[in-house]
């Protein structure tokens, strides 16, 4: 699969991988490469032989975010709209929707993090279900200290949820590079591993990974999300109605007979 050549997509035994593919640019974020994953993304979305997903840039980054090389910055206007009409415009049917179509796939997402993640692409990064990293990537917001703009692309609802609201703002108004190290101290990533080591590990939580039940990632998504907006009453009685519907399930049944035999389970696909 290919959708072009600033994304590279392909599906081997299960196993998605979507690569930002403009090493020269540090994958930044331009609307070839968004809408090259937007369409990626359907076609995944469309392929019920997906199991997982990994994430990952070519080249020295992930990705450094927007691409700003293009832009006239003593210009108001982009074309006939003031830059803040066009960027909102961008933002509602690119970026916005590429973050929510990511969030609501089926299956786990695995983020690899093989150089610097920055901007916009921190919140492409952290949609995703586990984010590992290389010992040299890092994480950077320069929205305000570089910019004057805030967070977008989900990474101000995301960051606070893995390292808490006084990090995150932190993180903002300093604009200072965190590293793959302190990220995973703090939390926001699963792990930090050396650079040569960083393929092996992808390798080893995707084949994890993949042999989950078909409604793992949609599942444990939604009952942490819901926890953050319940209170204790509320979340108890979500976590029962889960249990009913799922304790009926084939994956369920697998999952006990493969514990009364000594045996990993063989979970039924879709």
């Amino acid at each position: 699969m290919n959708n072009n050549d600033a994304i590279q997509l392909t599906v081997t035994e299960g196993i998605a991988t979507l690569t930002f593919n403009e090493p020269a640019k540090l994958n930044a974020l331009s609307v070839r490469l968004i809408d090259g994953m937007m369409v990626a993304l359907e076609q995944l979305r469309a392929d019920t032989s997906v199991r997982v997903l990994q994430l990952i840039g070519t080249g020295k980054a992930f990705s450094v975010g927007a691409d700003l090389t293009g832009m006239n910055a003593q210009a108001t206007h982009v074309g006939e709209q003031t830059r803040g009409e066009w960027t909102d415009d961008q933002m509602r049917t690119r970026h916005n929707k590429l973050i929510a179509d990511l969030r609501s796939l089926p299956f786990p997402i695995l983020t690899i993090l093989n150089g610097p993640v920055a901007g916009g692409s921190v919140g492409i990064a952290f949609a995703a279900d586990i984010v590992i990293a290389a010992r040299s990537a890092y994480v950077y917001l320069p929205f305000m200290s570089a910019l004057g703009i805030v967070p977008d692309m989900g990474s101000s609802w995301f960051l606070p949820r893995l390292i808490g609201t006084g990090r995150a703002t932190a993180m903002t108004l300093l604009g200072q590079r965190i590293s793959a190290e302190q990220a995973a101290a703090w939390g926001m990533i699963w792990s930090c591993v050396d650079d040569d080591a960083l393929a092996a590990e992808a390798a080893r939580l995707t084949e994890r990974l993949a042999r989950l039940p078909a409604h793992a990632a949609i599942e444990t998504r939604v009952i942490f999300d819901q926890s953050l907006k319940n209170d204790l009453q509320q979340q108890l009685d979500y976590e029962r109605a889960r249990q009913h519907a799922l304790i009926d399930g084939a994956a369920f049944s697998e999952g006990v007979l493969a514990f009364l035999e000594k045996r990993p389970p063989v979970f039924p696909r879709p």
